[in-house]
C-alpha cells in the first residue's frame, strides 16, 4: 500500500470528523478546500455581522480562520493537538463580501510540537493576514484508524 496514499486518506477522514464536530467553523461557513497530511487550505465568505466598529472586518475573524487551518492540518496525522502559541500579523483589510482562503504548511513536526505557517488571503490574491501557530501533541487519537 503506498504511505503517502494512506495517510492523506486518514488525514481527510480525520478532518470530516472534526468538521462534523466543530461547531464554530461551521457556523463561520468555512468549506475544506483540500487537505493532505500536515497541510490543509479552506475557505469562508464574510458576512455582515462580521464588521467591527471601524466598518471592516473585525481581525478575529481573519484569525479564526487561519486557526482552523491550524488545527485541520496539526490534527490530521490523527494525533490530537492543541494550540501551544500562535501570532497573526493583519497586512491588508478584509471587507463584507470577501471570499478568504486559508492555506496551512506544516514547518515542523515533532514528537511533542509541531509549528505550522497559514496564509490568509483574499479573492484577488491578496495577503490579508499571516499566522504562525506551535501546537502541544497530546496521545490521544481523534478517530478509530479501522473506522471508514
Amino acid at each position: 500500500m503506498n504511505t503517502v496514499k494512506h495517510t492523506d486518506e486518514l488525514a481527510q477522514r480525520v478532518v470530516e470528523k472534526m468538521m462534523r464536530d466543530d461547531l464554530f467553523s461551521r457556523w463561520l461557513g468555512i468549506e475544506v478546500l483540500e487537505v493532505k497530511t500536515g497541510y490543509s487550505k479552506i475557505t469562508m465568505k464574510v458576512r455582515e455581522e462580521m464588521i467591527n466598529g471601524f466598518g471592516i472586518v473585525h481581525g478575529g475573524v481573519a484569525f479564526s480562520l487561519a486557526d482552523s487551518a491550524f488545527a485541520f492540518a496539526c490534527n490530521n496525522r490523527n494525533v490530537l493537538s492543541v494550540a501551544l502559541d500562535t501570532s497573526i500579523n493583519f497586512t491588508k483589510p478584509v471587507h463584507v463580501g470577501d471570499q478568504l482562503i486559508a492555506e496551512a504548511t506544516e514547518l515542523h513536526n515533532g514528537r511533542s510540537t509541531g509549528l505550522y505557517h497559514i496564509t490568509v488571503t483574499n479573492q484577488h490574491g491578496h495577503t490579508v493576514a499571516l499566522f504562525k501557530g506551535t501546537c502541544f501533541r497530546t496521545n490521544k487519537s481523534l478517530i478509530s484508524e479501522d473506522a471508514h
